[in-house]
């Protein structure tokens, strides 16, 4: 993956303005429709303003409306600035370090990496091929029982396939009737499965799928092409980026840091910079109305 230095991010990206018109291009890129005039206009730029005027009526277009700026005081260029730093490592960055680097609240800089996380979830694909299941546990008191079974702990479930995309989301419980449904959204049926042994994957050849089990409580971890390494790889850095980075994740907000986590995965063997990925994210919702 080639990456985007700090001196590129810096010439290109260099004030407001320039960052509102690759907004505009990014969303507008055969030019802006004028809702009044009936047709695709040529737009100005506003003098006070972070918007676009049509060149006969003046009616104005923003950029940033329905987005994650969405009527935001913080400056845009700092808004960018976020994204980069948040694509330049592989273990995430604190809401502190940002608030030191752009002199910002806490609150500002906690907000900006939330909202710049809820961009991140993926769409739900149905694929076909080789996966591996598993889930883990996060949070909570670090004595007492640990892995199934462990108290105040939220648990996570995740779907990877083999040298493809990872699925992961925040569950309530391990049951058969919790997990099954996921899976079902998430896999072609017939697609080969390998999962350790826990008893609420024993349905999923009843369910059409190729099932095999690999026996960890046997201290059996590889079989041939048989194991779950790969999801466990995973969970290692998610669970190393948060105690590392972040110490500390409330179960409310966890969905946003594996949607952080996921892409990143996701996207390792893309040629693109990430942080022109995480930038194509950028997309207009109404509910952020």
């Amino acid at each position: 993956m080639k990456e985007c230095t700090i001196k590129e991010f810096q010439n290109k990206f260099y004030s407001n303005d320039v960052c509102l018109e690759w907004l505009k291009n990014k969303f507008y890129p055969d030019g802006i429709f004028c809702k009044k005039c009936g047709k695709i206009t040529k737009h100005y730029k506003a003098i006070d303003r972070p918007s676009y005027c049509c060149e006969f009526c003046g009616n104005h277009v923003h950029p940033t409306a329905n987005t994650i700026f969405h009527k935001s005081s913080t400056p845009l260029k700092d808004w960018f600035y976020a994204i980069y730093l948040m694509s330049s490592t592989r273990c995430g960055i604190s809401a502190k370090q940002l608030e030191r680097e752009l002199g910002v609240t806490y609150k500002c800089a906690w907000r900006m990496f939330h909202q710049i996380r809820s961009m991140l979830k993926e769409a739900t694909i149905k694929r076909d091929g080789i996966f591996e299941i598993d889930e883990t546990y996060i949070g909570g008191k670090h004595s007492g029982k640990t892995g199934r079974g462990s108290e105040n702990k939220t648990i996570v479930f995740g779907i990877t396939q083999r040298n493809g995309k990872l699925v992961a989301k925040k569950i309530a419980n391990v049951k058969s009737n919790t997990l099954i449904p996921i899976i079902k959204d998430n896999v072609i049926p017939n697609a080969i499965i390998y999962t350790d042994e826990y008893p609420s994957y024993n349905r999923l050849n009843k369910e059409g799928f190729v099932h095999q089990v690999i026996n960890h409580a046997d201290k059996v971890y590889v079989i041939d092409d048989c194991h779950v390494n790969n999801i466990e790889g995973f969970w290692s850095l998610l669970k190393r980026g948060i105690n590392g980075v972040y110490h500390s994740v409330s179960s409310k907000h966890l969905d946003k840091y594996i949607n952080e986590y996921t892409f990143r995965y996701n996207n390792r063997n893309n040629e693109s910079p990430m942080f022109y990925l995480m930038m194509s994210q950028i997309q207009k919702d109404s509910s952020r109305l």
